[in-house]
Order: C-alpha cells, then sequence, then structure tokens
C-alpha cells in the first residue's frame, strides 16, 4: 500500500487549516476590548456607578461592531477568532446586562428580580449557541432573533437614561415602579433573543457604493440627534429595533393571509 498524500503547506487547504488554527493579534485585540468593557460595567455596577456601567455596554458594542471588520478588510479571519468573540459576547452582552440591572433596581423584587436577569443571561446564551451553529444557513440580511448586542442595550439603556433624568432604580415612573420596568425590558429582551422573529440585519448595505446625497444627509441628522442626548436617542432608537421585527412579522402575516382570502368578484 502506497504512502498517504502528504499536504503540501502551500496549497490552499492548508491554507485554510493554519488559518483556522492562527491567532490574529489585531481583531482579537478588538474582542479584548469589548471583553474588558464587560468587565468594567460588572464591576462599576458593583460600585454602584451604573451610569457608567450602562455606558461601558454600549462601548463594547463598538467595539464588538469593529473586531469582525477588521478581521474581513486585513483578512485576518480565523476559527479562534470566531469563538473568543462568541465567548466575549457573553460576558458583554449576556452576564453584564443582566448583573448591571438586578444591582440597579431588580434585586429589590426579590426571587423573581434574579429570576427576571437569569431569563435575560440564559437567552443571551442561547441566542449566540443558535447564532454558531446556524451561521451557514440562515439569509444574512436577517438575524434570527434579536441580536445580544442591540438586546444589551435595549436593556443597559433604559437604565442609563433613567440615571440621566435623576431617577433612582428604587423609583417609580408614574405608577408603574422602575424595578418591575426593568425586569419587564429584562424579560422582553431575553424572550427576544429566542424567537424566531427575524430582524433586520444590516449586512446588505454595502459601505464602499456609492449612495444619494440624501442618504448622506440622514445619517448626519442622525449622529447630531445621537449628540443631542445620547442616552434618549439611543434608547428610543434600540427600542424601535427591538419592535421592528415584531411589526415586520405581523405585516407579513397579514400580506399572507390577504392573499391567501378568496376574492369576491
Amino acid at each position: 500500500m502506497s504512502d498517504p498524500i502528504q499536504m503540501d503547506e502551500d496549497t490552499p487547504e492548508a491554507d485554510v487549516r493554519k488559518r483556522s488554527r492562527a491567532i490574529y493579534i489585531l481583531p482579537n485585540l478588538f474582542t479584548s476590548a469589548a471583553l474588558f468593557a464587560g468587565f468594567y460595567s460588572i464591576v462599576q455596577a458593583m460600585n454602584d456607578r451604573f451610569e457608567l456601567a450602562a455606558v461601558a455596554i454600549f462601548i463594547a458594542m463598538v467595539l464588538d461592531g469593529l473586531d469582525g471588520r477588521v478581521a474581513r478588510l486585513t483578512n485576518t479571519q480565523s476559527q479562534f477568532g470566531a469563538e473568543y468573540d462568541s465567548l466575549s459576547d457573553m460576558v458583554a452582552f449576556g452576564a453584564a446586562p443582566a448583573l448591571v440591572a438586578y444591582e440597579w433596581a431588580m434585586k429589590d423584587l426579590g426571587k423573581f428580580g434574579w429570576v427576571a436577569a437569569f431569563i435575560y443571561c440564559v437567552s443571551a446564551a442561547l441566542r449566540l449557541a443558535r447564532f454558531n451553529t446556524n451561521i451557514a444557513v440562515v439569509d444574512k440580511r436577517y438575524f434570527q432573533g434579536l441580536p445580544s448586542p442591540a438586546a444589551a442595550a435595549l436593556l443597559t439603556g433604559f437604565i442609563w437614561v433613567v440615571n440621566d433624568n435623576g431617577i433612582a432604580g428604587t423609583a417609580h415612573l408614574g405608577w408603574i415602579p422602575v424595578p418591575w420596568l426593568a425586569a419587564g425590558f429584562a424579560i422582553f429582551a431575553g424572550l427576544s433573543m429566542v424567537t424566531n422573529v427575524l430582524f433586520w440585519s444590516g449586512k446588505s448595505i454595502n459601505l464602499r457604493r456609492a449612495v444619494p446625497f440624501s442618504v448622506a444627509l440622514v445619517f448626519i441628522g442622525a449622529l447630531l440627534a445621537v449628540h443631542s442626548d445620547p442616552p434618549s436617542v439611543l434608547f428610543g432608537l434600540f427600542v424601535c429595533y427591538g419592535l421592528s421585527g415584531y411589526v415586520m412579522s405581523l405585516w407579513r402575516r397579514l400580506r399572507k393571509a390577504r392573499a391567501a382570502a378568496p376574492r369576491i368578484k
């Protein structure tokens, strides 16, 4: 029997294998920074500095959006980077928001408070696991379920905007206690991550392609709006995004029902 063919180190197959095992510094620095932001958020929550804790989650979102793009631009994608990014996301967008919300308000709800925090946390883990296993088969134009960074922004954005208005986590907004509102956001964001509702991913946008001048004006207007009142505007944007999947799902069902309905002549 002849010896098995040895794969040359210069073949494309060998290059793919080496790339999958490689550890690249640049994209993983961004992932590490996002992980640090999540850890920093937890530390600040333990010190009752909840506004800093919420801001740290938003910084982690920006860093998380950069690591993948840097990897693609520099052609340094690897299996290690993908796994490391997923673990970083679990800390920054799973454990950290749940712990921050619990320390801020939900611990006053007793057992229900930590149950609501756990629902969010376990939903983030399930969301990330499903994303990793379905990445090759889903339509890249949409996310199946609310992405974990958006869920984290929804929950911590609520904390940020309430703190920015000088309202404590033990206070009331109108007749509703803030702890119950926080628990409601945690459960809604958590269940939205594991639902089958589709949310627009934005991956169909080609940043290298020319856009109309009106699109540039809208983008500039959005930046100015965020600059004018970051907590309120960012929270409002993520509330709209968190509801968008359900609105579009209802709209699709209504269209199908209307198309299937018999026409009366």
